[in-house]
């Protein structure tokens, strides 16, 4: 009984991604309705069959007091997919302030990006413009949906209407 379920709040917005085990309880005690299940599997005990849970919807609306992705080096990383933002290259990676802190540059999702050691060095303490250095694509923050949709790994099929992307797995 492996795998994830998409558990999503009252009003249909995710909410996290639980165990099969925890999302099957939380349906089991009528905490959430199963939504969706997935077609491949099945939940079986001794005497009866469940439908394996995909993606439940919690009955009671949890208030989040701020549901955003923290700013932390393994979040910039995945959100630059793991690729240096000058050259292009996927290791010795470090990250990099597109206004260097000793010209007021700020740890902020805008201002940081992933930058192999090579290009980091040639940038040094100089912005974009006086080192010469072309970025692959502008940083950005990204939403909390995001987030979930692009770094869950294979994001399952029946998750996809919910988090309003295309279905990988």
């Amino acid at each position: 009984m492996s795998g994830k379920v998409l558990v999503l709040n009252q009003d249909y917005s995710p909410l996290t991604v639980c165990t099969v085990q925890r999302a099957f309880l939380l349906v089991f005690l009528e905490k959430a309705d199963l939504l969706e299940a997935d077609q491949n599997e099945e939940l079986h005990t001794v005497s009866t069959t469940y439908p394996m849970p995909a993606v439940i919807k919690i009955k009671n609306y949890i208030q989040v007091p701020y549901r955003g992705v923290v700013l932390t080096r393994q979040n910039i990383f995945k959100r630059d997919h793991g690729l240096c933002q000058y050259c292009g290259i996927d290791g010795d990676l470090t990250l990099d302030h597109l206004v260097p802190r000793s010209k007021g540059g700020k740890s902020t999702w805008n201002n940081l990006v992933t930058a192999c050691k090579a290009c980091n060095a040639k940038k040094g303490n100089y912005t974009l413009e006086e080192a010469g250095l072309v970025l692959k694509r502008p940083p950005f923050k990204p939403s909390y949906i995001m987030f979930l949709r692009n770094n869950l790994g294979a994001m399952k099929k029946e998750w996809a209407s919910y988090l309003n992307a295309p279905a990988v797995a």
